[in-house]
């Protein structure tokens, strides 16, 4: 698999013209070519930004196809796989490819950590209204307009303002996206507990162990990253949360119903190490698995 470590390098083996700054790339697609890359995969050292109304043609993120069934925004962190092939657009779009180390020394290099959408990677990209496409495509023409226009001292700054506006809105937008597809395909929540339900009744916790957030997240075809910022927009609680809170109410029951030790409750949940078992159980109760279950003893 190819992985390009400068821009220049992706720009000269697919044919986009050459960046104006090296750690910094600006494409304008319309039409076929202009927006594909004919290698098969690669991986590079920079962040991928893109913007495009997909008519045809495939764009694969790691081993999974991307959701481009509307007007709709990408995005891609530093030494993820990235497949471009035979796109072609309803309309223009536009990518932006930025260097990892373009953003040494600016607030941006440690912010962008905290955009989760860098992480998804199913059926997740970001569908845009049409004042949103706007907005958009308003921030990337005053990125391009500094960007040719004889870049000083100032023009890093105040395109890295502008690409932060980008993020800042798309995390907005993201939320929106959210609530709208929460309203159409009813409540994660719901389905997420209704798969912990199944999974703790089938003896699974036992046999395997506590389900972790990727297992979950194959289960409700998404990624790990978004579903825990869907259950967080939903509930304000992360997907691992969720699934601690299950937990715990199921050993409240058994601690209270049954003669089973406080390990044995352990290891009946999954839990292979009691003492984290106990230090959970506490954090979330107020008492320890032994104070809790001595509140019992006589009744």
């Amino acid at each position: 698999m190819k992985h390009y470590k400068t821009i220049s390098d992706l720009n000269r083996a697919t044919g986009f013209p050459p960046p104006e700054n090296p750690l910094l790339g600006l494409v304008l697609c319309e039409g076929i070519d202009p927006c594909s890359i004919t290698q098969s995969a690669f991986t590079g050292d920079f962040y991928m930004i893109g913007f495009k109304k997909m008519q045809a043609g495939l764009v694969m993120y790691g081993r999974t196809r991307y959701d481009h069934d509307n007007g709709s925004m990408m995005f891609i962190k530093p030494r993820q796989i990235i497949e471009i092939k035979d796109v072609e657009l309803e309309e223009k779009g536009f990518i932006l490819f930025i260097h990892e180390d373009y953003l040494n020394g600016h607030p941006l290099h440690q912010e962008i950590n905290k955009y989760g959408y860098f992480d998804y990677e199913t059926n997740e990209a970001l569908h845009l209204s049409l004042r949103e496409e706007e907005l958009m495509w308003e921030l990337y023409h005053k990125i391009e307009q500094e960007y040719y226009n004889n870049q000083d001292e100032y023009s890093r700054d105040i395109i890295l303002t502008h690409i932060d506006s980008i993020l800042k809105y798309s995390q907005r937008y993201y939320k929106r996206q959210f609530i709208n597809r929460t309203e159409l395909s009813g409540k994660t929540v719901s389905k997420f507990n209704a798969l912990l339900g199944s999974y703790y009744d089938s003896g699974l916790l036992k046999l395997n162990g506590m389900p972790n957030v990727k297992q979950m997240a194959v289960q409700l075809n998404t990624s790990p990253r978004y579903l825990s910022d869907l259950l967080r927009q939903e509930t304000g609680k992360t997907a691992l949360e969720l699934i601690h809170i299950f937990l715990i109410a199921e050993a409240k029951n058994l601690l209270q119903a049954s003669q089973n030790t406080v390990s044995e409750t352990a290891y009946v949940l999954g839990f292979e190490n009691p003492p984290y078992f106990s230090r959970l159980f506490k954090k979330e109760t107020g008492f320890s698995p032994n104070e809790f279950k001595k509140q019992f003893v006589n009744y």
